[in-house]
């Protein structure tokens, strides 16, 4: 299962976010999404934790939970929307 985890820290690390839902069963990756242009964290970031019954224990468990003195929001990812492309040209 794919799980969202936002209002992150800027300090939190993809290192943590693993140390944070290891507890709960076997995490596969967890990733921080970083802005391109400014190298910080946006703020959010997506655990995948392979077994759904162990995804769903996490969630509960983590929502609202305080990490990096910050009250984070945890729940299953949506999938991402498709995105209408624009008809102008980018050149």
């Amino acid at each position: 299962m794919n799980i969202f985890v936002g209002n992150l820290s800027n300090q939190t690390t993809d290192q943590q976010l693993t140390a944070l839902f290891t507890p709960f069963g076997l995490v596969r990756s967890a990733k921080v999404i970083i802005d391109n242009y400014s190298g910080r964290s946006k703020g959010f970031a997506f655990v995948e934790m392979p077994v759904d019954s162990e995804a769903e224990h996490a969630i509960r468990e983590l929502n609202s939970a305080s990490v990096n003195a910050q009250t984070i929001v945890v729940n299953e990812a949506r999938p991402r929307a498709e995105r209408e492309r624009s008809s102008r040209s980018r050149y």
